[in-house]
Order: C-alpha cells, then sequence, then structure tokens
C-alpha cells in the first residue's frame, strides 16, 4: 500500500514521456526519510539539507511542505540562497545512535514551460566558469574539437546544447559505485563510467567550455527510486532568456515528469544532504523516497508547519 500523509492519498507517478495524464495539470507529493546512524554518540552536528523544492520553478509551484526530525533535539532554520533554493540549516549539540529527517513537499506541475528568468540571468558569470568539477581539461578540448565547435560558433547554442547532450550521453556507460560526489567531469570521461551527476558535470563542463550558460539540476524523475539530476542551459531569446532542460544520462528533454528541487554551479551547490559533526567514526545514511500523484486537491493542513 503506497504511503500517505493525513489528508493526502497517493497514487505511484509513473516515468513519463513528458506530459501529466491527459495534459492536464498534475500535483505530485514527495516524501523523503534520511538516517544517519553512528556506532557512537556524536557532537556539535552541523548539517545542510536541500530536499525541499523551489518555491517555484517553471511551471512547478511548491504548495506546501513540512520538515521534522527524530532520534535528536535538532535546532532547525530555513532560508534562501543566492540561487533562490530553499534550504535547511541544522544544529544539534548531541546526537546518539541516529538521526532521521522526514519530509514531505506538494508540488502542482501546471505546465512545461522553463523557469522565469530575468534578462541578464543568460550572463550570470557563475553559470559561465568551470568549478572543481565541471573544471575543463585537456580530453574535453579534444572532445569540443572533434565536435567541430568552438566559443565563436555558438549562433545556435540550443542546437548546440543538443549534440553536447547526445555527445555526453554516448561519452559514459551507466554503473553505480565506480565514481563518487566528489568524481569531476574530466575524471568521469577518463574512465568512461559514471551516474546521473556524472553525465550532468560533463553537459555542464563542455556547455560552459563553449560559452553557454548551464547549470546543475538536482531533482526527481517520476518512477526512479532515487534522486536525480539534470542540465538547464540559458540561451538569450527576443523575449529575454529561455531556459531548455537536458537529461544527458538518458539522452532526452527533461520534461514534465522530471521535478525540479535546486539548481546550482554543480553537485557541490544542491548535494541533498550534507554536513559534519565531531566525534569518532562516521555516519551511514540510509534514505528511501516515494514520489506520487493526488488524485483530487489534497488537504494543505496535513503539511502545515
Amino acid at each position: 500500500m503506497a504511503e500517505s500523509t493525513p489528508g493526502v492519498e497517493l497514487a505511484e507517478a509513473p516515468s513519463a514521456s513528458g506530459d501529466g495524464p491527459g495534459g492536464l495539470p498534475v500535483t505530485r507529493v514527495l516524501h523523503q526519510r534520511l538516517r544517519y546512524t553512528y556506532a557512537a554518540p556524536v557532537r556539535n552536528l552541523r548539517h545542510r539539507l536541500i530536499v525541499v523544492p523551489r518555491m517555484e520553478h517553471g511551471g512547478e509551484c511548491r504548495l506546501a511542505h513540512r520538515v521534522s526530525v527524530t532520534g535528536a533535539e535538532a535546532h532547525l532554520a530555513s532560508r534562501t540562497d543566492s540561487f533562490a533554493n530553499h534550504v535547511i540549516d541544522v544544529w544539534a549539540p548531541v546526537v546518539g545512535q541516529f538521526i532521521e529527517f522526514e519530509a514531505w513537499a506538494v508540488v502542482r506541475r501546471h505546465d512545461a514551460r522553463p523557469a522565469a528568468l530575468h534578462v541578464g540571468a543568460a550572463s550570470d558569470p557563475r553559470l559561465l566558469r568551470s568549478t572543481a568539477l565541471t573544471r575543463t581539461d585537456d580530453a574535453l578540448v579534444d572532445a569540443i574539437r572533434s565536435m567541430g565547435a568552438n566559443r565563436s560558433g555558438t549562433a545556435d547554442p540550443r542546437g548546440l546544447a543538443e549534440r553536447v547532450c547526445t555527445w555526453a550521453h554516448g561519452a559514459l556507460r551507466y554503473e553505480y559505485g565506480v565514481t563518487t560526489v566528489r568524481t569531476t567531469a574530466g575524471q568521469a570521461l577518463a574512465g568512461g563510467v559514471g551516474v546521473c551527476q556524472d553525465y550532468a558535470h560533463l553537459m555542464v563542463a563542455m556547455c560552459r567550455a563553449l560559452g553557454i550558460a548551464s547549470r546543475y539540476v538536482s531533482g526527481h524523475l517520476a518512477g526512479q527510486g532515487g534522486s536525480h539530476a539534470w542540465v538547464e542551459v540559458l540561451v538569450p531569446s527576443p523575449a529575454g532568456v529561455d531556459v531548455v532542460a537536458f537529461d544527458p544520462t538518458n539522452d532526452r528533454h527533461a520534461g514534465y515528469d522530471y521535478l525540479t528541487v535546486a539548481v546550482g554551479r554543480d553537485y557541490a551547490d544542491v548535494a541533498p544532504t550534507s554536513g559534519a559533526f565531531e566525534g569518532d567514526g562516521t555516519g551511514v545514511l540510509h534514505a528511501t523516497k516515494r514520489l506520487g500523484t493526488v488524485g483530487s486537491a489534497p488537504d494543505m493542513t496535513a503539511l502545515a508547519g
């Protein structure tokens, strides 16, 4: 039976080709549990959670959310970062055996419109510069040359991004457990294997090297068990800026069946869970996620707070 919260009845969210049921708006409920267990008590736990979807992102609108903590006395503080992501800072003076975070969010998807951006967003220097995870190396430069592309050849940035997406998809073989969240785009390319964040880093690195503003997206793909990562490219248009979402892991556009949580320069900006503590040993993370659709208007009072 599907998990539920009071006032919200869920049905499994299937992997779709890009549209809601009958092309109509869809309401989704995201339920996540993240539990860290410790072999011995730890002190001064400082944690950052980016698991609640943005307030608005293109055709998505967050209607309600709730985050709770069990296992330890903890202080939670919410803020919005410079990319307009919803960030929760956690501090716990002492954690005994475990600490668990539970997050609910209700998101309404009206259509597949791109995110609304101001005219200058496509020239945001943060989205044009490489980072430690997306630095261009000799192999990436060679790949750019093999495509016959260069920074001056971006008269059609959307079309070039399409080519980069297909190239990144073919450059890696999906394999879990070989790379880590610290693996750079160049390292993934050299190894020829990776997971979604590696595909996304590779595409971001290539796009930025070509002068195309791009950002890393963290979120969820309906029908998949874990979180997912993809890329948005920002290209000037007569109306201001067009935001085009690509999923290089699957070599397709990211559409209706994708739920955006956060955007940034790379994984480090939007890691769903990260932090540090004082004490011996390490924390072992166990995470679960459920993404479902709501058949009728949910009772928002169930998620108030």
